[in-house]
């Protein structure tokens, strides 16, 4: 193998696990390349706040020797993973990123990370997320802050921003995270990476406080769609663990992701019924409509109806963080952030009457995307409402003279797609003059993952838009 440990890093998962399984590179090599990545660039951005070196390394020896004995291996044999701080990790510190939970070490795995191991991957660490992964700034009071790695300046995003900085930065070839709002979404869009938000139950999630909920998702990052969708493949497929589980196999995820696009019918957004974005973005965006045009779509101004939405998207977020976590703000109230507490303090004041209209509300949201979607196979749209911003902002309060009336009010082009379960994605889509990252959302229809991912890979190579090595892990 004649490429530095700098190389190895950068590598895409898809050719390193093609390089272990060749032996062309041992997976203590590729190991160790991204383990002197860490060393070298992490204290820069802080995206990986526990890191398990002598663990990972011993491990990938482990998995060189089952493939020099001929052992069966999975799809991810010897590469490494990172894990986001939510999800448990036996016999590794999980913390929530809450003083609650800092020494907290497990002794079991979330299905994600155990599904991850069953396919041959290697914990190197866990990624930094803000507490409990409430909000899209991943700030919390164990670990402090984690940076964007394209100016340090601004923040990264969240809740998975300290898993798509590690990505990024070349940490990590494959890294996890979970979505509510735009957890996996927002961070891929502002560090330049790719996030997914799977159909609710296409990736199994257990343990959780509600496992019947669709509201939040676990899912896959990448720096590009083909390793995401290789790493969904092993996530993906049923578990009786996960009442709502899909029942199919993930595998097909790892097939040829090449598509005809001629004639593809594309809905292009229009303002989302009156939601501000940052110019920025929308002059960017603009421009994105050529590329599908180009792929030979069929491109319409269109969007379904978002009335509601955020009535019943606040009420049905309460709802859930009241039983998430009411028992830590009655046992721990001097140790939860304040929006936590707004949060649950939101949720007891409901009502019956609020719960069921809110309900209600999001099955008619459900129903009118549903009958959009039958004249669309794709609804295209920004991700983020606004830039990274600044690292000391806990979050933002005005987007283009808009004031924002709580902590997640910003996040609506991500959540609106929360409320119609609809398969989504984040693709890069370029950069600002001031070297800012801009992500593309392409939403899919009900539960078609694959769909989505031809797509979002049909863009990539068709914009010639993607991840660039930032400064900060040349």
């Amino acid at each position: 193998m004649n490429k530095s440990m700098s190389e190895l890093s950068f590598l895409p998962a898809l050719e390193l696990a093609r390089l272990i399984r060749t032996k062309a590179a041992s997976a203590a090599e590729i190991m160790q390349a991204h383990l002197s990545q860490i060393e070298r660039v992490n204290p820069k951005v802080n995206a990986i706040v526990t890191l398990v070196a002598d663990q990972a390394l011993a491990q990938a020896r482990l998995a060189d020797d089952a493939l020099a004995r001929g052992a069966n291996i999975g799809a991810l044999h010897g590469l490494p993973v990172a894990h986001k701080d939510l999800f448990e990790t036996r016999g590794i510190r999980t913390t929530f990123g809450s003083r609650i939970y800092k020494d907290n070490v497990p002794d079991r795995d979330s299905i994600i990370v155990e599904r991850a191991k069953a396919a041959g991957a290697i914990t190197i660490g866990k990624t930094n997320t803000p507490e409990f992964g409430a909000g899209s700034q991943t700030f919390n009071e164990v670990f402090g802050t984690t940076a964007n790695p394209c100016d340090a300046t601004k923040t990264c995003g969240g809740s998975s921003g300290g898993a798509a900085v590690a990505l990024a930065c070349g940490m990590t070839p494959l890294a996890d995270g979970s979505d509510h709002a735009a957890s996996l979404r927002n961070p891929a869009a502002f560090c330049g990476v790719v996030g997914m938000r799977p159909a609710p139950g296409r990736v199994p999630t257990a343990p959780a406080s509600n496992p019947w909920s669709t509201m939040s998702v676990d899912g896959p990052m990448a720096r590009n769609v083909a390793d995401l969708a290789f790493y969904l493949s092993a996530l993906a497929g049923p578990d009786t663990r996960s009442p709502i589980a899909i029942s199919e196999s993930g595998a097909k995820f790892a097939g040829d992701l090449q598509r005809d696009f001629k004639g593809v019918r594309v809905a292009w957004f229009k303002d989302l019924g009156g939601v501000p974005f940052d110019r920025k973005i929308l002059e960017n965006i603009r421009v994105q409509r050529k590329v599908f045009e180009a792929l030979g779509c069929i491109v319409e101004e269109a969007e379904p109806d978002w009335t509601e939405a955020t009535e019943s998207y606040n009420v049905l977020r309460a709802q859930g963080f009241l039983g998430a976590h009411a028992e830590h703000v009655r046992q721990h109230r001097e140790l939860v952030k304040d929006t936590i507490l707004w949060q649950v303090e939101e949720g007891r004041k409901l009502t019956a009457e609020q719960i069921v209209r809110a309900t209600t509300q999001r099955a008619q949201l459900y129903e009118r995307m549903r009958l959009f979607m039958q004249r669309y196979e794709y609804f295209v749209l920004p991700t983020t409402q606004v830039l990274p911003f600044d690292i000391h902002q806990p979050y933002v309060t005005e987007i283009d003279g808009v004031k924002m009336n709580s902590y997640i009010d910003w996040m609506k082009s991500c959540y609106y797609i929360t409320m119609v379960e609809t398969p989504a994605i984040s693709v890069p889509c370029g950069f600002t003059a001031e070297g800012l990252p801009i992500g593309l959302q392409i939403v899919g229809r009900h539960r078609d993952e694959w769909s989505v991912l031809q797509m979002a890979h049909a863009y990539e190579q068709a914009s010639g838009e993607g991840w660039r090595k930032p400064t900060v892990a040349s």
